[in-house]
């Protein structure tokens, strides 16, 4: 049972993961770059419209549900240090929960309060806003390598698993 567990918190993680690395991608690659390119106080609101409306997706879930899996997995790992594929799952867990959970928490999440509590047209603005897009994307990017890192060992413990 405790095998069965481990392989559908495995699938559910390395697939979850590579979801939260390709929404990271998105924003990493194209879409700050993008409002970085338009009206300041245009992209203020538009990133201010999107952090609302993450809140109230899908994507919660999934940003949660991985986190949690991860820390399963971890203790599934520690649990089962002798089985194959642990040491890929332990990697994948602790990288997933610090570049991606941890670094949301401590370095995104308080960039986003700032940014919703300016005023687009004041005068401090145009430095939160410049801060904003060169350090949120900072740890953005950490965040796609961590989930992406995070897949790539969740794939590697369920191949050794199947080999087993």
């Amino acid at each position: 049972m405790l095998h069965l567990i481990a392989s559908v918190l495995l699938w559910f993680s390395a697939i979850g993961c590579g979801l939260m690395a390709g929404v990271y991608f998105a924003f990493s690659t194209f879409v700050m770059t993008s409002l970085a390119r338009i009206d300041q106080g245009a992209g203020i609101a538009t990133m201010n419209a999107i952090n609302i409306d993450i809140l109230r997706s899908l994507f919660m879930p999934l940003f949660f549900g991985t986190t949690l899996a991860s820390i399963a997995l971890a203790i599934l790992g520690l649990l089962n240090s002798g089985h194959a594929g642990a040491m890929p799952t332990i990697a994948g867990a602790v990288i997933y929960f610090t570049g991606m959970f941890i670094v949301t928490v401590v370095f995104n999440v308080p960039l986003n309060d700032a940014l919703a509590a300016v005023d687009p047209a004041s005068a401090e603005a145009g430095s939160i806003w410049r801060r904003y897009l060169s350090e949120w994307t900072f740890w953005n990017h950490v965040r796609t390598i961590a989930s992406g890192v995070a897949t790539a060992l969740f794939i590697t413990a369920l191949t050794r698993a199947a080999s087993q």
